[in-house]
């Protein structure tokens, strides 16, 4: 991430749950009281998850919370949002969500240059053993940094 991009929420989850195979930067199509609730810092794209219709894409069960300072205007906060990309880029992910295993979910939620940004991810599925595998790796770098640490001093 850039000076210019300010990071609202990231989906650790999908990190663990996937095997991440290409990234697409999308701009969503958001009410005003959206964006404001997203300058606030709230929001949790978690459980969200990318669907294609009629060629065009949408943001399903992502959260974004109500405007604090909102009045009776405010939006709905798991309303489905409409995300911005390429005709190709939209049917290059249908393609592969058609193929057994893929599926596309939410990976970062950012402000960049003041305007919102989604990462969507096109990722496949990891196994019970990938995941274990995941950990271990994880474990196992963490280890070696901090003998490195100590090994140092």
């Amino acid at each position: 991430m850039s000076d210019a991009e300010k990071l609202i929420t990231r989906n650790r989850k999908a990190f663990h749950d996937y095997h991440i195979v290409e990234e697409f930067e999308a701009g969503l199509v958001l009410q005003g009281t959206e964006v404001k609730a997203l300058r606030e810092g709230s929001a949790s794209i978690k459980e969200g998850w990318v669907d294609i219709k009629d060629d065009e894409a949408w943001l399903v069960d992502a959260h974004i919370p109500p405007y604090s300072h909102g009045s009776d205007a405010n939006h709905e906060p798991f309303r489905r949002r409409k995300l911005l990309l390429h005709k190709r880029e939209i049917r290059k992910m249908d393609q592969r969500i058609k193929e057994k295993g893929y599926t596309a979910v939410p990976l970062r939620l950012y402000f960049k240059r003041g305007v919102a940004k989604l990462v969507v991810g096109l990722a496949k599925g990891k196994t019970h053993g990938d995941k274990r595998e995941s950990m271990r790796e994880r474990d196992d770098k963490r280890d070696m940094d901090r003998a490195m640490r100590t090994r140092r001093k």
